[in-house]
């Protein structure tokens, strides 16, 4: 099938004027152009020093690894290092919003590979599909994890999903057991996949990739460390689980707030693919900020908790998110739009329900065979 015929599937949005965001969008690009000269330093910093830490800890454990404290310390801060990399670099990087460089920013995206994700079917995944459909059953791949969770209410519903409040904080610690080593394969392999709604071609040389970054990262963090070092097999695995538990339940903390809670909106379109909001009001009802501004939010977790107006302004630095999302509160209360945020707390906890209250559609006595 051609990208056309694909092209007339995808939902849109409705085309009514969003003057009070043309208004948001002027304030945004004078915010930026008055601070642009006092931050440019500290986002090449970033782009410097994050990377820099991940590759001090590894080197580190291949080097000083026969001490089994440096070495699980040393995997424990790779597991939030890439993290802290995925926050400040490399999520900016994809957006091309770090260098003024298109290939420099391209070339730094490589940095995902190196820590085992695959860069190009992530790119795929976070612009085309999550940023232009946020909470559309079918058309979000971020909703679109796993057949042992349903996050969105529109989703098919299975017996065991009256318990995912129960078993799924089990789970979540392997998030990136999935994401490395399945999720990734399953994007490239499975026509049946979401990601590949809009693909009708994957260059040939994406393939090549896949499985020689694949094969860098497991040799770079098991192979080349056990082999070097001379410890056992157990005890290698043991640390690179450390490493995957840490990242997977910090990354976790950091993603599952923005949108999968029990106050976001989970839209669908209609029999003529038309969604019921605006593209501004739509972002509005599907996200919500997370609390706190301080220096530790701003400079080490990259602005996390601003993440409306990064659904709003993908193309402006994260560096730029408190100063505009003030101009954003200003123009949702003077004209009642639904502007949300909440503690990180009772953000998890709204996740929790949600994970409870679309387990609960299940009738057990329905035939469903």
């Amino acid at each position: 099938m051609s990208i056309d015929k694909f092209k007339e599937r995808k939902p849109y949005y409705t085309k009514e004027a969003d003057d009070i965001f043309q208004q948001l969008r002027e304030e945004a690009n004078k915010i930026v152009t008055a601070l642009m000269p006092a931050r440019r330093n500290e986002i090449l910093l970033k782009a410097f020093l994050f990377p820099f830490l991940y590759f001090f800890f590894w080197i580190s454990a291949v080097l000083y690894g026969a001490n089994s404290w440096v070495l699980f310390g040393c995997y424990f801060f790779m597991g939030i290092a890439i993290v802290l990399n995925y926050l400040n670099v490399i999520h900016d990087s994809v957006h091309l919003t770090v260098f003024r460089s298109r290939r420099l920013n391209n070339l730094y995206v490589y940095l995902f590979d190196l820590m085992g994700a695959n860069s190009f079917i992530w790119k795929i995944r976070h612009i085309r599909y999550h940023h232009n459909y946020p909470n559309v059953e079918g058309w979000d791949t971020d909703i679109d994890q796993s057949t042992l969770v349903r996050i969105s209410p529109h989703s098919a519903i299975s017996m065991y999903h009256r318990y995912q409040h129960i078993y799924l904080p089990f789970i979540y610690p392997f998030f990136l057991f999935n994401w490395l080593l399945i999720r990734d394969f399953r994007d490239f392999f499975d026509k049946q996949r979401t990601v590949q709604k809009l693909l009708t071609h994957i260059p040939r040389i994406e393939y090549v990739k896949l499985f020689v970054f694949k094969a860098f990262f497991i040799a770079g963090t098991i192979v080349l460390p056990r082999l070097i070092l001379g410890i056992s097999w157990l005890r290698i695995l043991a640390v690179f689980c450390v490493m995957i538990f840490t990242a997977s339940i910090f990354a976790l903390i950091v993603l599952l707030p923005p949108h999968a809670n029990t106050q976001a909106t989970f839209p669908l379109p209609d029999d003529r693919k038309k969604l019921p909001y605006s593209w501004f009001v739509h972002m509005l009802k599907t996200t919500s900020d997370v609390d706190g501004e301080n220096w530790f939010s701003r400079f080490i977790m990259g602005n996390y908790n601003y993440h409306i107006v990064h659904h709003l302004f993908p193309n402006i630095h994260h560096s730029f998110y408190p100063e505009i999302t003030r101009a954003l509160k200003r123009l949702a209360f003077r004209h009642n739009l639904p502007y949300r945020s909440y503690p990180l707390v009772t953000s998890l906890k709204k996740h929790y329900q949600l994970l409870r209250q679309n387990g609960s559609g299940f009738d057990f006595w329905e035939e469903s065979m």
